[in-house]
């Protein structure tokens, strides 16, 4: 993938996220503050924004970054650092990348993986964004030498099934950590924005053709 397709591929993703903000509203709702949908929205709004303003991208790493920047500063707070660092992570101290491929990408993810976890200290179990990012990163390495279709899939796959696992799972963190066993049943808003992300990142490869 060169660096216009990367563009368009972080573009894709904002606008899941965007066309899921009531979907996640709902979701935060019963076990958090109601606002996480909001807050996603709003930063890949203007990451959105942000991409399509500059034009122009001569490295992934710039995308990542411009991507990242724009969520931090519009988002604020928690969400904002974590999910800024999902981007923004993943290429920090990384020379210049012109293209993407499957080996990179996980390279990057798994950058942003550990990013995120030295930040939040969230782990697998916790129920948080991690759940879904930890496996999609671990299935992704099980295929990274290959093509990045596969190994989106492989991301896809697996972070859905790490939401799903959150429904059993007691939080650490935020308002849910104080429901107890009551977060039972019900799925991480983070962990489901996750899913969110790589699924429509997956949606614009197939579309593409891109192998």
């Amino acid at each position: 993938m060169n660096v216009e397709q990367t563009v368009a591929m972080v573009i894709a993703a904002c606008d899941a996220i965007i066309d899921n903000e009531g979907y996640l509203t709902e979701i935060d709702k019963k076990i958090g503050d109601g606002d996480h949908g909001t807050g996603m929205s709003l930063g890949m709004r203007k990451a959105k924004e942000t991409l399509l303003e500059k034009g122009n991208f001569e490295t992934v790493n710039d995308v990542f970054k411009t991507t990242g920047k724009a969520m931090l500063f519009s988002m604020g707070g928690a969400s904002g650092v974590i999910f800024g660092s999902l981007f923004l992570g993943g290429i920090k101290e990384k020379e210049a990348i012109t293209e993407l491929d499957g080996y990179i990408f996980t390279d990057i993810m798994q950058n942003s993986l550990n990013t995120i976890k030295e930040r939040g200290k969230a782990s697998i179990g916790d129920k948080t964004m991690v759940d879904a990012l930890e496996p999609a990163v671990c299935a992704m390495k099980a295929v990274c030498s290959s093509s990045m279709l596969k190994v989106m899939e492989a991301a896809t796959i697996s972070s859905a099934q790490g939401v799903e696992n959150t429904k059993n799972q007691i939080a650490k963190f935020g308002r849910a950590q104080y429901l107890g066993e009551r977060a039972l049943g019900f799925q991480d808003a983070g962990a489901t924005s996750i899913s969110i992300i790589f699924s429509a990142m997956l949606n614009y490869i197939k579309e593409q053709g891109i192998n």
